[in-house]
C-alpha cells in the first residue's frame, strides 16, 4: 500500500509541475554521473539530483517529491533496521504528506525544473517498473563491463546489459540518448533507441571526446585530475579538484554530453564542472594516520571499478603502497575468476595487498600467483578483523586505497585509518 500511494503522488507531481527528467543507469558510475549532471545543468536551471542510492521503486519517487538529503537514503529499505521504525514511520509520514501539501500548493516555479534520477537494476523488471513512475527524456547509459553487478540475479550479462538498455529503449525520436562510446557494452546499445544519441569517451569515434586526461601533484602530493573534452574538434579544460580517477573524468563527459543536449556551450560546461563535488566512498582522498595518504573507495565495488581504482593507484605517487581489498558480492559465477583477476591486477601496482572476506582470499591468491611475495599478503575474514592489522602496517608516506563491496563494511577500516 505505502508502495502504491508513493507512486501515485509522484506520478501526479510529475504531471502538474512537467520537469525534465535525465535518467541514469549503469553497473558502474551511476551516481558520479549523476552528480556531474546535477552541477552541470544546475549553472542555468533548477535542478533536483535523486540524493545517496535512492534509486528503487521506493526510492524514485522519494526524490520526486521532495528534496531529501543522503542521510534519508538508509531509512528507504523495506524492513527497518534495529531501532528504526520509529524514526521510519516519522520519515514516510513526512514524504507523503509533505508531497501531498506540495502537490496542491507549491508554486510551479518553486518546483525544479529537472529532475536528475538514477535507475537501479537489481533484478529483470526493475526498470520497466521504474518506467512506469518517470519516463526520462534524456537517458544516460554509464559503464556494464563483462561482469557486471547484480549478474547473480540474471541469466546472463547480456540480460542486465537488456534491462539497462529499457532506459533508452523508452525515449522519445526527439529525446537524447548518451552513452558511454568506451563500453563495448553500452555501445552495442545503440541500435535500440529511436532517440538521437551522443557517445561520450577517450577511444576515437566518441562524439563528445576526453583528452588528456592526467593527475594533477602540487608538492608532491594528489591535487585533483585534468583532461580536456570536446566535440567537433573544439576543446576546452576541465581541472576537478579533489577528485580522482578516469572514473571522474567519465562523469564529466557524460555531464558535458547532457549539458550539450539541453543546448549549453562547452565554455559553459567547463565552468559549471568545476562545482562538481563526487559522492562519499568514490576515491575520496584523505590523509591518514603516521603521515599516510588514503583513498576512500569503500562504497561500493564490481570488477570494473575496481580495476579503475587499482589503476589509480597505480598512477599516483607514494612512497609506497597498500590495497585494502573486500569482497566483490553478486557477480555469482563469475566470483572465483574476478577475484583472481582483481588480485593480478593489484600484484602489478601495490606493495601490499591485504584482503578481507571469503572472496578477497581469491584476491590473495591471485596476486601472490602473479609475483607478489606471500609476506606482503594479509588476509581477514571481516573489516573488524582487519582494522587495527591495517592501522598498525602503515608506514609514512604510504597511499592506502580501500575498497570493496558495500555490504563489507571497509568504512570501520577507513575509519581506523583517516585522520579527522
Amino acid at each position: 500500500m505505502l508502495g502504491w500511494k508513493l507512486k501515485q503522488l509522484a506520478r501526479l507531481t510529475l504531471w502538474r509541475f512537467e520537469p525534465g527528467i535525465v535518467g541514469v543507469t549503469g553497473s558502474v558510475g551511476k551516481t558520479s554521473a549523476k552528480l556531474a549532471i546535477a552541477s552541470v545543468l544546475g549553472a542555468d536551471r533548477r535542478v533536483r539530483a535523486a540524493p545517496g542510492n535512492l534509486n528503487n521503486d521506493l526510492g524514485l519517487p522519494i526524490a520526486i517529491l521532495g528534496d531529501w538529503d543522503e542521510r534519508h537514503a538508509n531509512l528507504v529499505s523495506r524492513e527497518a533496521p534495529p531501532g528504526q521504525f520509529v524514526k521510519k514511520a516519522i520519515f514516510w509520514c513526512r514524504v507523503l504528506c509533505g508531497g501531498a501539501m506540495r502537490l496542491l500548493f507549491l508554486p510551479k516555479r518553486s518546483y525544479p525544473e529537472v529532475l536528475v534520477l538514477e535507475y537501479g537494476a537489481d533484478k529483470p523488471g526493475d526498470i520497466k517498473e521504474l518506467l512506469s513512475i518517470a519516463r526520462p527524456s534524456v537517458s544516460v547509459l554509464t559503464a556494464i563491463g563483462e561482469v557486471p553487478v547484480h549478474v547473480e540475479f540474471y541469466a546472463s550479462p547480456e540480460e542486465v546489459a537488456r534491462e539497462k538498455a529499457r532506459l533508452i529503449e523508452c525515449l522519445p525520436a526527439a529525446g537524447f540518448a548518451v552513452l558511454n562510446y568506451d563500453d563495448e557494452t553500452v555501445r552495442a546499445q545503440k541500435s535500440r533507441t529511436r532517440a538521437h544519441v551522443l557517445t561520450y569517451g577517450f577511444e576515437k569515434g566518441a562524439e563528445v571526446e576526453l583528452a588528456r586526461f592526467e593527475h594533477r601533484i602540487l608538492d608532491g602530493k594528489p591535487a585533483g585530475i585534468s583532461c580536456k573534452i570536446g566535440r567537433g574538434g573544439s576543446f576546452v579544460p576541465v581541472r576537478l579538484d579533489n577528485v580522482f580517477g578516469r572514473a571522474h573524468a567519465y562523469a564529466a563527459a557524460a555531464a558535458a554530453a547532457v549539458g550539450l543536449a539541453f543546448g549549453m556551450n562547452l565554455v559553459r560546461i567547463s565552468e559549471a564542472l568545476a562545482g562538481y563535488i563526487p559522492a562519499r566512498g568514490r576515491l575520496d582522498l584523505h590523509k591518514g594516520v603516521k603521515d599516510s595518504s588514503l583513498l576512500d573507495d569503500s562504497y561500493n565495488a564490481s570488477p570494473l571499478s575496481m580495476q579503475s581504482a587499482l589503476e589509480t593507484l597505480r598512477d599516483l605517487p607514494a612512497a609506497r603502497k597498500v590495497a585494502v581489498l573486500g569482497d566483490m558480492l553478486e557477480i555469482g559465477s563469475f566470483a572465483i575468476p574476478a577475484h583472481e583477476h582483481v588480485g593480478r591486477l593489484a600484484a602489478a601496482c601495490a606493495n601490499v595487498l591485504v584482503t578481507v572476506g571469503l572472496r578477497g582470499k581469491f584476491i590473495a591468491d591471485g596476486a601472490i600467483r602473479a609475483g607478489l611475495a606471500r609476506e606482503r599478503v594479509m588476509s581477514f575474514d571481516t573489516a573488524e578483523d582487519a582494522a587495527k592489522p591495517v592501522h598498525d602496517l602503515i608506514q609514512k608516506g604510504d597511499l592506502v586505497l580501500v575498497k570493496g563491496s558495500h555490504a563489507m563494511h571497509l568504512e570501520e577500516v577507513v575509519e581506523g585509518i583517516k585522520v579527522v
